[in-house]
């Protein structure tokens, strides 16, 4: 047996003590690693802030939009001038951890302080994403145009058929460049032409919405701005005295042109009783200067009163058509060729717009569910609408609409038409 002698021991315990600590020094000789500085950004998209990596984004944006509605030939006084705020949002957009997206959009507009968008997006591919929270309903194709893109100040009468916001569950995602886009949507269900807040019954709307570019880029090159879509709405709802799940319908110029009996009417409310359903076919096309857009809503809809009880299926559809002069035309809104200098008064693009829609009420709401002699049948409406804009951000909008009617007056007569003409100055960031 070896025996190790007092000075190789010494040694030996010195080189393994001294080891860790040499190796401890050499790192803390070394300097520390640079941490990559944050990324800010400013321009006409709006002030952003991101990690070096882009795995971590807050974007904040805005919009304000300043309204005008002017009323002539309007003996009966049903409209109100007035100026008003349409809509004054203040935006949070972000993502973490590069793979969940989330957006924020209160509305301060018209007086009425509410939440616009809440949610939150998994985002696993471009081709899969689940949101979950208060957004869009996946339906109508004018309404899922932002309003600071589309030519008009105001909607077509499409929109008074068509649900806006909800909250539930969205599985959404595109594919081939966008080349084809799909949403699967569980929602809590809204009556048609607005939001809602809670879910008034206990059953859920199912909503599915298909929409295609089949030629987005590819030849010809004429094609790659059409696009086609179907999207449809399907759902059991069930209203109450307090909350009917039914809702007025309104004008152009945000007037009330149907409703349903209430209990100030005649002492009985009409509500939602059994199956909602609503099938939407729906496209654009876009050239160069040229936009179309067409879309056709039918609601079906099951309403009771006391015993009475009736399945009243509703249409609208509308069509319009714009060029833009100075730039191009786009679902995005018109794009100058390049933005308006005020030094030298060159720049910017101007857009012209028209538009023709209309709304069908089911003659069998009348006169048990509704009063003939306060809501109307049938709306047509014409407009034209002029916007100038400076460059992406900042629009200069004047529209003129006219809607007639039929029914909606004493002895069976025709409510007066509407003549109705909006401006809007319009800044988005």
């Amino acid at each position: 047996m070896s025996v190790l002698h007092g000075p190789v021991l010494l040694a030996a315990t010195g080189l393994l003590f001294g080891a860790p600590l040499a190796h401890a020094q050499s790192q803390a000789a070394e300097p520390p690693r640079a941490v990559d500085p944050p990324v800010v950004q400013t321009s006409e998209d709006g002030f952003s802030l991101s990690s070096a990596d882009k795995a971590f984004v807050l974007k904040t944006r805005g919009q304000l939009q300043g309204d005008g509605r002017f009323y002539f030939d309007d003996t009966d006084r049903t409209g109100t001038n007035t100026f008003v705020m349409r809509r004054v949002r203040p935006i949070l957009d972000g993502t973490l951890f590069g793979f969940i997206d989330f957006r924020f959009m209160p509305d301060f507009g018209n007086g009425q302080p509410l939440i616009q968008d809440a949610w939150i997006d998994f985002r696993p591919g471009e081709w899969i994403r689940l949101r979950a929270g208060r957004f869009k309903t996946p339906f109508g194709l004018e309404l899922l145009q932002s309003d600071m893109d589309n030519p008009f100040i105001e909607r077509s009468l499409t929109v008074d058929l068509v649900p806006n916001r909800d909250e539930g569950l969205e599985l959404h995602g595109e594919g081939q460049g966008g080349r084809w886009q799909y949403s699967l949507a569980v929602v809590n269900g809204d009556p048609d032409g607005t939001s809602t807040d809670f879910n008034g019954d206990d059953s859920f709307d199912l909503v599915a919405r298909v929409f295609a570019l089949p030629f987005k880029g590819i030849e010809p090159s004429f094609l790659q701005g059409l696009g086609l879509g179907f999207a449809v709405t399907r759902g059991l709802q069930f209203g109450s005295a307090t909350n009917t799940g039914l809702v007025p319908q309104r004008s152009t110029g945000q007037e009330v042109i149907f409703s349903y009996l209430s209990n100030a009417d005649t002492g009985e409310t009409v509500v939602a009783h059994g199956q909602h359903l609503r099938v939407s076919p729906q496209g654009y096309f876009y050239w160069g200067s040229l936009g179309v857009l067409a879309e056709y809503v039918r609601s079906t809809q099951d309403v009771q009163v006391a015993d009475a009880r009736a399945r009243l299926r509703n249409h609208a559809w509308q069509a319009s058509a714009s060029w833009v002069f100075g730039g191009r035309a786009s679902f995005e809104g018109a794009k100058p060729t390049k933005p308006f200098d005020p030094k030298t008064g060159q720049g910017g693009a101007l857009e012209v717009a028209a538009r023709y829609h209309a709304l069908d009420l089911d003659e069998a709401a009348f006169p048990r569910f509704a009063n003939p002699a306060r809501s109307v049948r049938t709306a047509k409406g014409f407009g034209v609408a002029t916007t100038f804009a400076f460059n992406r951000r900042v629009r200069f909008a004047v529209n003129y609409h006219r809607t007639n009617y039929q029914g909606g007056a004493p002895n069976g007569g025709d409510r007066k038409p509407e003549n109705v003409v909006l401006s809007r100055f319009q800044l988005t960031f």
